[in-house]
């Protein structure tokens, strides 16, 4: 007897059809996750420029002297005439964008706008009273995304007199 030898070799039309529809769909479907993502993506970068710029202002707010100013702060609001904590106090970049300590604006962060309030009045415990300065630090995303405008993170700190 004969054994009939059958093909078994190869693809039918029929079956690489439908692998090619499979496929197309499974990468349909990583576009559309990637996609997502992407979009996702930059508001964490937004969030993290925004608590970097407020950290910075926070550390040099507070490594200025306790002691009360003489005077008011300087009119032209560029930084590096502060003296002291209070000098801070209602420091606001009114949608310039944020500026070195000498005024120049920094390239990248015209977004941002970034505000300073100095509070004499608050308490800490075991701190005797006007011994302490609560500081808060303002960022304020001006482009925010639709779903999120005007999008701000506060950052709050204290100051207490060493003496």
């Amino acid at each position: 007897m004969l054994n009939k030898v059958r093909r078994s070799a190869g693809v039918t039309l029929v079956e690489l059809i439908v692998a090619l529809v499979i496929v197309g769909v499974a990468l349909a479907g990583m576009v559309a996750v990637y996609t997502t993502t992407t979009r996702a993506s930059a508001d964490p970068v937004v969030v993290q420029q925004m608590a970097a710029i407020a950290d910075n202002l926070m550390e040099e707010v507070l490594m200025k002297p306790f002691a009360k100013p003489v005077g008011n702060a300087p009119s032209n609001g560029a930084r590096i005439n502060f003296d002291n904590v209070l000098d801070y106090n209602g420091y606001d970049t009114k949608a310039q964008g944020i500026s070195d300590v000498e005024g120049t604006p920094i390239p990248g962060l015209e977004r941002y706008e970034v505000g300073v309030a100095v509070d004499t009045t608050a308490t800490l415990p075991n701190v005797p009273s006007g011994q302490a300065m609560l500081v808060t630090v303002t960022v304020t995303d001006l482009r925010a995304a639709a779903d999120a405008p005007g999008r701000t993170l506060v950052l709050t700190g204290w100051r207490t007199n060493p003496s």
